[in-house]
């Protein structure tokens, strides 16, 4: 300390020498990766192309080089902040002098520490901390515009013009105590020289502890995070952050606009003419306990964001999509290439998703595509066109349904889990809210936002209110959100997949309705899903077997009873590298889209289908996201005819004749036929349900759809058949059975239906069985003749190929 005749300043020795040390480590230090040459001196080349004045120190680099160094850089952080940033300063100048140039003579030189040996979580941070060097992690809520913030002043005396320079701030806009003009007394009259202070930006940025270090029965808790220099607007609503800095004790506006309020408590009296005894405490000060007046606040010196694959650089600035940004090392490229070659990659891939969860592969499919996505794209005229895939689950409880919605939000770098009961419209979109300091509105993100380029998972979906339901219309497809309210209007963006889970209204699915009856879901909201799925629990002697082993295994051995392909980190690797992929639609595959578009529309108009929704655009849309995602999950540069089939596959399964309960045809065969149910039903419509038919060969059970689709082509060709005998003025009015059915399967043929002599015998069988009902059960055919010749006792019984049949006279058709 220098005190002569009182004309020179205080001097902190022990931070000169902090300065000095730290100066040396910046000249000296050699990196033990980076073969032997000085690494801040190439940190300090990086720095000239960026015009940037921020020097990213890496903190395990000086506990490398000086351990009592760092024990006081890191216990006494804000004390020796200045002088480690006057260290750096000096550092840049001895190398290019030419660094502080004549207009901006005032430049500073930030120092950025990063890569502390301990990130501390929210709840850790307590007055002990204040003043060390820490990092903490959270994810951000709010950010607030960005400021000037003024650091040092320059103010001159109105009195007697004397300048009084490098005023530092306290918190609070600090004038000079007394002017320096030994005949000059003035105290108050001051005027801020702007030009020759010093300003920096100042953001404001609320950060909450995540959701995973909350413990049991606690709220979350929040921290006020300033972000100076550089690092404002680094970090945006809804990241993972981890913050390095230092904790601060700041002075609570609000308890200070109004002290003594919190702290009291009063009880009014019931009475108009209250009495004072029965009056309550009127204020705590009285009993000596004082007003807190101040709160912990968090100063950043660096912000990295933390997406749960690898800590990203701390050098790179936040590009509008950085998805693209991402570089890979040579090892994980080889990685993915040798996931890529394994057999049945595809297939592996999927059951690697959700390794707990026993089947469903359907859905884990979907959830796969969900997380790879399609592309981005926008059009000349500026209209945004989805890329993410939405997807809803229906289906029985008890059947996994939020778990598929856990997993998928741990496995997303970015993802926001929430229940469709207890979330309003204000919590999904954005709400408005009045900063407590200034009193200005600004927008508070909701789940949607936070999960934008991410995945927003709702659990319990057709519980959601209808006015909340309306709100989410806009995220889903146009993926903004439109507020206007509080003077505020804004256009804010939620390109968020949306993966939701929801029960059927009876409490069960009913298989006898379409899916518009058994979910409480609009059809403009049900139209935004790419895939629905229905999960329905029948019991299967088999399945069920399967599943209880599963679940007994992996209670009693847990992560061994799991033997997944790929792990979850691996996943996570692979889908943010297939996702910086842009696969192109070839010729072939746009053609089969259209075709297959109008294939599915023109299935909406059969007769007797009974589609879970009407096809629209919207699924022609959701067709080629789900190619592009199948080619990412390739790694395929080109949308290939085969992923577009697959895709077409997927859709199919997902929405048409999800409801259609099975027909039992099995009393309507012939005894002597050898075919009936051997299996080969299976083979010849598609549309039949294999899982339904028995395995003891004697039953035969056909899907709706199927039955209502034959009938109606037989009903048909006996009408025809009659208006033409009709017109002909002569001839027997009905058809031969055999002649009816060899002219069904000959239509069938013509189509290429068949692919073998066993699936068109199979295709015999069940029409004989659905004529066989059409005229015993449905009452829709009536036999004219029954074939017989009359020739006696001894006769053999007529074949039933031989009735004559026509159409029963008070059959409508629908």
């Amino acid at each position: 300390m220098d005190s002569n005749n009182g004309s020179h300043y205080f001097v902190d020795e022990k931070a000169v020498q902090v300065e000095n040390a730290f100066l040396e480590f910046l000249k000296t230090f050699r990196s033990p990766e980076g073969g032997g040459e000085r690494y801040y001196e190439a940190e300090a080349e990086a720095l000239k192309p960026n015009e940037s004045n921020t020097m990213f120190i890496d903190f395990s680099h000086v506990m490398l080089f000086n351990d009592a160094l760092q024990k006081m850089i890191s216990d006494e952080y804000l004390r020796f902040e200045p002088y480690i940033r006057n260290a750096c300063k000096r550092f840049l100048m001895e190398r290019s002098p030419g660094f502080i140039t004549d207009d901006n003579p005032y430049k500073d030189v930030n120092a950025e520490f990063y890569n502390l040996p301990l990130v501390k979580k929210m709840r850790d941070l307590t007055t002990a901390e204040i003043g060390k060097l820490v990092s903490v992690s959270g994810v951000v809520t709010r950010t607030s515009e960005v400021r000037p913030e003024l650091l040092h002043g320059t103010f001159k005396c109105l009195d007697c013009g004397n300048v009084i320079k490098n005023v530092e701030q306290q918190f609070k806009y600090t004038e000079p105590i007394i002017c320096m003009n030994a005949t000059c007394q003035n105290r108050t009259r001051w005027a801020l020289m702007r030009q020759e202070s010093k300003f920096t930006d100042w953001q404001r940025v609320r950060v909450q502890e995540g959701s995973k270090e909350i413990p049991a029965g606690s709220l979350p808790r929040s921290l006020d995070v300033i972000f100076r220099h550089e690092i404002v607007e680094q970090a945006r609503a809804g990241d993972t952050v981890i913050l390095t800095g230092t904790v601060v004790a700041l002075p609570d506006i609000l308890a200070l606009a109004s002290p003594g309020e919190r702290a009291e408590c009063r009880r009014e009296s019931t009475r108009k003419n209250g009495i004072a005894g029965f009056e309550g405490v009127k204020g705590l000060r009285a009993l000596g306990v004082r007003d807190l007046s101040y709160r912990l606040g968090f100063i950043a010196c660096s912000v990295q964001i933390s997406n749960g694959i690898r800590e990203s650089d701390i050098r790179s600035k936040r590009e509008a999509d950085e998805a693209d940004g991402i570089q890979f090392t040579k090892e994980e490229l080889d990685e993915f290439r040798e996931m890529r070659n394994t057999a049945d990659f595809f297939n592996k891939l999927v059951d690697s998703i959700a390794p707990t969860i026993c089947g469903h592969q359907d859905i884990k499919r979907a959830i796969l595509l969900m997380l790879m996505g399609g592309l981005h794209k926008l059009t000349h005229e500026g209209i945004n066109l989805r890329g993410d895939i939405n997807v809803c689950v229906v289906g029985d409880p008890s059947c996994a349904k939020s778990q598929f919605l856990k997993y998928t939000a741990g496995l997303a770098t970015r993802s926001v889990y929430t229940s469709g009961k207890s979330s309003s419209a204000a919590g999904l979109t954005a709400t408005v809210a009045k900063e407590p300091e200034t009193g200005e509105f600004c927008i508070e993100a909701g789940a949607l936002m936070l999960a934008d380029n991410g995945i927003c998972c709702i659990d319990e979906f057709d519980k959601m209110d209808a006015r909340d339901q309306v709100a989410i219309h806009e995220a889903m497809e146009q993926q903004t959100i439109s507020i206007t309210k509080a003077g505020i209007q804004a256009t804010l963006n939620a390109r968020t997949s949306i993966l939701a889970a929801a029960n059927p209204t009876g409490g069960r699915y009913d298989k006898t309705k379409p899916l518009k009856y058994n979910v409480a879901l609009p059809p403009a909201i049900l139209s935004r899903f790419d895939l629905v799925y229905v999960m329905i629990d029948d019991p299967d002697e088999q399945s069920d077997h399967r599943i209880a082993n599963h679940i007994v295994r992996v209670h009693q051995r847990r992560e061994q009873a799991l033997s997944p392909t790929f792990t979850t980190s691996q996943i996570k690797r692979y889908i943010s590298y297939a996702k910086t992929l842009k696969p192109k639609l070839t010729p072939e595959s746009r053609q089969l889209l259209v075709e297959s578009y109008v294939a599915l529309r023109r299935g909406d108009t059969t007769p007797g289908s009974r589609v879970a929704y009407r096809m629209t655009v919207r699924q022609l849309e959701a067709l080629i996201r789900l190619s592009e995602a199948l080619a990412r999950a390739h790694l395929d540069t080109q949308v290939r005819p085969a992923y577009v089939r697959i895709a077409v596959k997927l859709l199919k399964t997902s929405i048409i004749n999800v409801e259609s309960s099975g027909i039992d045809l099995s009393d309507f065969q012939e005894e002597f036929d050898e075919q009936n149910g051997d299996g080969g039903s299976t083979h010849g419509a598609p549309e039949s349900t294999p899982e339904q038919e028995s395995k003891q060969g004697k039953k035969l059970v056909l899907s709706e759809e199927y039955f209502h689709r034959v009938t109606a082509a037989l009903v048909m060709r006996l009408r025809q058949h009659e208006d033409s005998i009709a017109q002909g003025g002569g001839g027997l009015a009905g058809m031969r059975q055999k002649e009816l059915i060899q002219w069904y399967i000959n239509q069938q043929n013509e189509k290429s239906k068949y692919s073998s002599m066993d699936e068109a015998a199979a295709e015999v069988t069940k029409v004989k069985a659905i004529i066989e009902s059409l005229i015993q059960r449905e009452g829709y055919l009536i036999v004219v003749d029954d074939g017989s010749r009359g020739e006696g006792e001894d006769a053999p019984p007529p074949s039933r190929n031989d009735r004559i049949l026509a159409v029963a006279p008070n059959y409508t058709a629908d």
